[in-house]
């Protein structure tokens, strides 16, 4: 969160000089952090995992389960032995098809520990007290360092090889945002050129996009590429495209927008997802024909408005009817709104978008358990190197709670995959 928020405020003051205001910055903070259904379902990272304790009530009272896998979640090893060493005796036990293990009638508030061998690799878990009540799950996972290097080369060597012919497209995290500064209708478009490939894709020349009829004062933003460049109203993105993301940030202004005006964007490549959005300025009103839902939210009287539609493709023209509008800002640039308004307004609205309703229940617990399990494995990394603080423990305690509620809910869905 720390790194999105230093970026978003290079992006504050990139925009020709003159700082965006908290409106914008506040919304791509929330939209960083807003990830797609396919981000949501992304596997675990297997080193944050990887011999943390994790409580289960699933599991029987004073017993720990041990699960172990070869690189990855899913990948279990059947028949290892593990060794679950209790104060000072050791017990052992074998791993089944699915590579778990398990510890029963364990002495409650002793300190435990598992461990393994895997070609030849020591696994060792966190040592533990026995709970009271419910049990402990625990990952030993084998080869992560090695898997991890050899992804790392691989991906390196692809992006290497020379660029081969393909097609990139404006990501689904693209955004486009209406405000008002000085008066006048102020645009930006926060774009994200996907390349999918693990190799550099030359489309056969650059992207090049122009920009809707009057656009003024246009500019870059911090953080964008260095392969995005404006010249007058022509935005530009050379190519070869390197395997990810490409950002092309830039601000405009429209001085001669009225109380109705019609924003066109020509295409130059596919956009995998539509999303507009404004902060409403009294009778204000948005639409277009590509947009397949427009909502307004309201957060502490503050009024925004938010609309997806579908996939357009390359060469598609965007429409976007703003009405309503005053001739001249009547809009009082509330500081006050601050933060957290526009978070919960574009929390509420992820949560209601087609996308989001789409997005099964299961990805929700996994990312509410990514969350929790961060934060436990960061609170107990400095637990290891200094007593926490009351309100530190007490925070542990409650993620602790926490996670394991969302990791019995995913152990009783459809698509578990317990530890």
């Amino acid at each position: 969160m720390k790194g999105r928020m230093a970026g978003t405020n290079h992006l504050r003051r990139g925009y020709g000089g003159r700082e965006v205001p908290a409106l914008l910055a506040v919304l791509l903070v929330a939209v960083l952090m807003a990830a797609s259904p396919s981000a949501q379902m992304a596997t675990p990272d297997p080193s944050a995992m990887a011999g943390l304790p994790l409580p289960a009530g699933d599991v029987p009272d004073a017993s720990v389960t041990v699960r172990v896998l070869r690189e990855r979640m899913g990948n279990n090893i059947e028949g290892q032995q593990v060794t679950l060493r209790v104060g000072t005796e050791s017990r052992t036990a074998t791993t089944d098809a699915q590579g778990r293990a398990q510890f029963t009638g364990l002495p409650v508030g002793a300190a435990v520990q598992a461990s393994a061998t895997v070609d030849g690799e020591v696994l060792t878990s966190q040592e533990f007290p026995v709970p009271a009540r419910g049990g402990i799950r625990v990952a030993l996972i084998s080869g992560i360092a090695k898997a991890a290097e050899a992804e790392k080369a691989a991906a390196a060597a692809a992006a290497r090889e020379p660029a081969r012919p393909g097609v990139v497209e404006f990501g689904p995290e693209s955004r486009i945002i209406f405000e008002f500064q000085n008066d006048s209708l102020t645009v930006f478009y926060l774009l994200e050129v996907i390349n999918n490939a693990r190799t550099p894709i030359d489309i056969g020349g650059p992207i090049q996009m122009e920009l809707p009829t009057g656009a003024s004062g246009v500019s870059m933003m911090q953080g964008s590429s260095p392969t995005a460049i404006v010249r007058g109203d022509l935005l530009t993105i050379t190519g070869p495209f390197a395997p990810g993301k490409t950002l092309a940030q830039l601000g405009f202004s429209l001085p001669q927008a009225g109380a109705a005006t019609v924003v066109e964007q020509k295409l130059p490549v596919a956009l995998g997802q539509l999303f507009v959005a404004a902060e409403k300025v009294g009778a204000m009103q948005m639409s277009s024909p590509q947009l397949t839902e427009v909502r307004e939210m309201n957060s502490d009287g503050q009024v925004f408005l938010m609309g997806t539609g579908g996939r357009l493709n390359a060469g598609d023209t965007l429409v976007v009817n703003l009405s309503g509008m005053p001739a001249h800002s009547l809009w009082p640039r509330n500081v006050a709104l601050g933060a957290a308004a526009l978070v919960f307004a574009l929390g509420m609205w992820m949560a209601i978008s087609p996308t989001a309703a789409r997005a099964s229940e299961d990805a929700k617990l996994e990312v509410r358990r990514e969350k929790l399990l961060a934060e436990v494995v960061a609170l107990e990394r400095k637990k290891r190197t200094k007593p926490l603080s009351a309100s530190e423990d007490a925070r542990l305690q409650r993620s602790i709670a926490d996670l394991e509620k969302v990791m019995a809910a995913l152990d009783f869905g459809p698509n578990a995959q317990r530890l």
